[in-house]
């Protein structure tokens, strides 16, 4: 499907990735936002596309947005904390979301829909993980949420004429971040004490970090190409970092030299996966492929968010 003289609904278009989507659509699309802004912000949704402030838990705004001149859907909006204080609820929220969006799209007749899963359905597995690795063990419910909202999308991928893109994200990282990640919670501890950098785990969690503006030139490459009903693809690097180095270059950007203080163990929190590395050999064969390792993504993305706080 070419993404271009679409009509185009971006579920919690006014985050992190959707709002960069949505700068990436406006000017060859009519772009539609839902957002009720909990975990972005209305400056960040471009000024051409029409933005509806609401819950898509609310069934009034499901039906406002989602109408039958649509011919896409992105799903974005998300609980998307990866150590929630209530995991129950979070993924019985995600599921609803996301079950709305797909009954009303069935209700009106709207066939194709994009997905931000993520690298956390994996769970603790060998890597590269491949997009066909099994069984799948998330252990995190966050994890556990974006397997089930797949299994969802699958469904109605099989049994209702629905195309469906699910991308795998690895850390996807750049301008308008927000605390809770690594890099602009390295940079607010640094802010606040420039001499000590705390390191939740042993530092040597090793991941793989992908710019966002990479991550959204993968998903409109992959939805233009690949047409299966079910496409599965993963997002990331061939790289990893380790929270150490991230620790490094944040500190190099700062133009600092703080000592490290690590609070031991080999995880962050409870659910956080130690290591993962994404293997990209399927986006690959669409003809596509990272220009950045994680490295160079975190170096960047320390660059824009320092630059934020100008």
């Amino acid at each position: 499907m070419q993404l271009s003289g679409k009509r185009v609904l971006v579920t919690g278009g006014g985050g992190f990735v959707g709002s960069h989507l949505a700068e990436r659509l406006v000017s060859d699309n009519d772009v539609r936002i839902v957002d009720s802004f909990t975990n972005g912000s209305p400056e960040w949704v471009p000024a051409e596309a029409t933005v509806v402030e609401g819950d898509l838990t609310d069934p009034a705004v499901v039906e406002e947005v989602i109408t039958d001149d649509l011919d896409v859907v992105f799903h974005f909006a998300a609980d998307k904390a990866v150590d929630s204080d209530d995991p129950n609820a979070q993924f019985g929220r995600n599921n609803e979301l996301t079950e709305r969006v797909l009954a009303r799209m069935e209700a009106v007749g709207v066939g194709n829909v994009a997905f931000t899963s993520s690298s956390t359905v994996y769970g603790n597995a060998p890597q590269p993980t491949p997009e066909d690795f099994a069984p799948l063990e998330p252990i995190s419910m966050y994890g556990a949420s974006k397997l089930a909202c797949e299994s969802l999308i699958a469904v109605y991928a099989h049994s209702h004429d629905v195309t469906a893109w699910s991308f795998r994200f690895a850390n996807i990282v750049g301008p308008r971040l927000q605390l809770g990640a690594v890099i602009p919670d390295f940079i607010a501890k640094l802010e606040n004490d420039p001499s000590t950098l705390e390191i939740l785990g042993d530092g040597r969690q090793e991941k793989s970090y992908m710019h966002v503006t990479e991550c959204i030139d993968a998903m409109v490459h992959a939805i233009e190409t690949a047409d299966a009903p079910v496409n599965t693809y993963n997002l990331g690097t061939r790289t990893t970092t380790s929270v150490t180095r991230i620790g490094e270059i944040v500190a190099e950007e700062m133009g600092l030299d703080p000592e490290f203080e690590f609070t031991g163990g080999s995880q962050g929190w409870t659910g956080d996966v130690p290591r993962m590395r994404l293997s990209i050999e399927k986006l690959g064969a669409l003809g596509w492929r990272p220009e950045d390792s994680s490295d160079d993504a975190v170096r960047r993305a320390t660059r824009e968010l320092l630059d934020e706080r100008q």
